[in-house]
């Protein structure tokens, strides 16, 4: 099994890993750089599921039996603090169909979410608050935040495995 995700960040491929090393007995999986063609910061349910399938989509050739695209975004949620969740959504792409899962949500302090309504990343935003350079690269705001009880590459495992549920049960979910 050959996979491909649609990214180089080093959160994302060990959490694809981590997560298909359970599911198929040998696999290899890589990084590629590929345009989400969505905005650097996504706002919105249709920007960030977007981006997940743009990434997978554009990172999918005939080399691989998947590919994979997972873009954290901001959705707009009413009834909480900041009036928005953090949530990652996993686009999983073989070619043909594309299955999608969703991590659990956080919010962010409510400075993170005035500055990136301002037009500044969430992540340039945390790197400022924390004092980590790349911190979405590493442990993430959401293992800051959680005081170290889930880290990205947990959270981020979780879309994946969620997108891979169809996969799992094709006997329910295809013809």
């Amino acid at each position: 099994m050959k996979v491909v995700v649609g990214s180089k960040n080093p959160v994302k491929l060990k959490a694809t890993r981590n997560v298909l090393n359970r599911i198929y007995p040998q696999i290899g999986v890589q990084g590629k750089r590929v345009d989400s063609e969505v905005p650097d910061q996504p706002i919105g349910l249709e920007l960030t599921i977007l981006g997940a399938r743009n990434r997978a989509k554009n990172a999918f050739s005939k080399a691989f039996d998947l590919s994979v695209g997972i873009e954290s975004g901001l959705l707009e949620v009413p009834h909480s603090i900041t009036g928005y969740l953090d949530l990652q959504w996993c686009a999983i792409y073989d070619g043909e169909k594309i299955t999608l899962g969703v991590s659990a949500g956080f919010e962010y302090p409510p400075l993170v979410i005035e500055e990136v309504l301002k037009g500044k990343e969430v992540g340039d935003v945390m790197d400022q608050i924390t004092g980590v350079d790349n911190l979405g690269e590493k442990k993430g705001a959401v293992s800051h935040l959680s005081r170290g009880l889930l880290d990205r590459t947990g959270n981020t495992e979780q879309c994946v495995l969620m997108a891979m549920i169809p996969r799992l049960n094709k006997g329910v979910y295809f013809d």
